[in-house]
């Protein structure tokens, strides 16, 4: 609730509805928030803990599209928002405690509480631009500058996250993350 706080005030009713309608939820280390093939019924707001999203492609490679930690958002908005199945998966990297909002509460939601509507609006925005940022920063930058980007979005992350689960998110051998850790090491 008091993250809906810090955006918006709200009224007694609404904070009432959030207490109803946000389910919380601990998930075990490795256990899975989302398998692909099943349908993304929840939002999860990140209590305490850290998830990840991600895709495994034909040859078993791990592709991490996002972690999400204390405060952040995760859900595979595609399938929640049009009720098809998920091509991606969601787990917790560590033991991790969410609240979560199914689809038809949050529609519910945003009927008996016009405010979350645009609460919703603006955290599927600012995701939709973080998206943008790092497709185009894939696209367009070095293994290294992706890693300093990792390092000043990730920081809070950096020494919770296995070395194999950062490499995959910049889309580079752990290996050549080690190289890169101790280039930087060795300048500092």
């Amino acid at each position: 609730m008091d993250y809906f706080q810090q955006l918006i005030p709200l009224d007694s009713k609404e904070k009432q509805l959030v207490l109803e309608l946000f389910k919380p939820r601990l998930y075990r280390r490795r256990q899975f928030v989302l398998q692909e093939g099943d349908v993304c019924n929840q939002f999860n707001f990140i209590v305490r803990g850290c998830l990840r999203m991600y895709k495994i492609d034909e040859k078993g490679n791990t592709h991490i599209l996002q972690f999400a930690s204390e405060n952040w958002w995760l859900t595979n908005i595609g399938s929640f928002h049009d009720r098809t199945p998920s091509e991606l998966e969601i787990d917790a990297i560590e033991d991790t405690v969410v609240l979560q909002i199914n689809h038809e509460n949050l529609l519910s939601l945003y009927i008996n509480a016009p405010k979350f509507d645009r609460i919703f609006r603006v955290l599927i925005e600012k995701s939709f631009v973080s998206t943008q940022k790092r497709l185009l920063q894939t696209i367009s930058s070095t293994a290294e500058e992706r890693y300093n980007s990792f390092l000043a979005s990730y920081s809070h992350l950096n020494n919770r996250l296995p070395q194999t689960q950062i490499a995959s998110f910049l889309g580079i051998s752990p290996e050549f993350l080690s190289r890169l850790r101790n280039k930087q090491a060795k300048k500092a």
